[in-house]
């Protein structure tokens, strides 16, 4: 009996020539995207060659001198590493726990709802917030949390708290925090509720005919239904932990409150913008960069051995 032969693989590029020839119009809708992070994401790493540079804007990036790890060693063993890092990680950690969980309780909630009037009603409040710039957002929160904000005067009548919100440095990060899920929730709930939409139908059948209440056909059939897409969406939160936008703490905090309110983000833009220390604050944000590939890579490897779901 003949041995059958095996048919020899096709060249790597033979096979994209073919692809190409086939989904050509794909690659021609995915070339603008590619132009995009070429211009925008990856020419410009070009410039963290200054974070090992005494960068001197006259004479260069190529023409400034080698210093190695200096600014590093010196951002780590200064009094600023503790507080922006310790800070960094209190309010990217408290909105993880309690801002991650935000969307999925309210998708779970507005898929329950029968009437799709007051459905789109809910749906269309809880998205505007999203649409409001930063800028916005942070004079409503200066507005309603100073000395004689409406917010303040609830606080301060139920709390016993005396004096502004904004300007307490204890007050700092449940502001933040409370304002960032008010912002996000209702725009992040809608890829659960894609995720609800998906699931079969029949499951929920079969779970009341098993006698299941509203709350166990939505621990059994729901929660299990979402868990691939939540698990995806945990993981890239995670890899962005470090990576608290500057935008909305750099507009609400004072120097008052930098004990709890200075950031990484907020410190780089000080350094890099107002003092002009280009190679410090490059330093400092390619550090940030890596303990987010770090935290990423990390949660990614946990998931799949956990449950099998990962990004890659």
């Amino acid at each position: 009996m003949k041995s059958s032969r095996k048919k020899k693989a096709e060249p790597l590029s033979q096979r994209l020539k073919t692809d190409f020839q086939k989904n050509w119009l794909l690659y021609v809708m995915l070339l603008p995207v590619l132009i995009y992070l070429i211009i925008f994401c990856y020419a410009p790493m070009y410039g963290v060659i200054i974070a090992f540079k005494n960068f001197k804007p006259r004479l260069g990036i190529l023409g400034s001198d080698w210093v190695g790890l200096k600014y590093f060693k010196e951002f780590v063993g200064s009094v600023f590493f503790g507080r922006t890092l310790k800070n960094t990680l209190m309010i990217s950690g408290l909105n993880l726990l309690f801002g991650f969980s935000a969307p999925i309780i309210f998708a779970i909630l507005l898929n329950e709802v029968v009437n799709m009037r007051f459905k789109k009603v809910v749906q269309t409040i809880t998205y505007l917030p999203h649409f409001i710039t930063t800028v916005v957002i942070a004079s409503l929160i200066l507005v309603f949390t100073n000395s004689d904000g409406f917010i303040t005067q609830i606080v301060n009548s139920l709390t016993g708290h005396q004096g502004s919100l904004i300007a307490d440095p204890h007050c700092f990060r449940a502001i933040y925090i409370i304002s960032d899920i008010w912002q996000s929730f209702g725009w992040g709930s809608i890829v659960y509720l894609a995720a609800i939409t998906g699931i079969n139908p029949q499951l929920y059948e079969a779970a009341r005919i098993d006698g299941a209440n509203k709350l166990k056909q939505i621990w059994h059939v729901t929660l299990p239904g979402m868990l691939p897409i939540i698990v995806i969406m945990f993981i890239m939160a995670v890899g962005g932990l470090m990576n608290i936008g500057w935008e909305k703490a750099f507009l609400i905090q004072s120097p008052v409150t930098y004990e709890t309110s200075d950031i990484i983000s907020t410190f780089v833009y000080r350094k890099g913008f107002e003092e002009m220390n280009y190679s410090y604050s490059t330093a400092v944000g390619l550090f940030n960069s890596v303990i987010n590939l770090i935290l990423l890579t990390g949660a990614n490897k946990l998931s799949q051995k956990i449950n099998g779901n990962s990004l890659w």
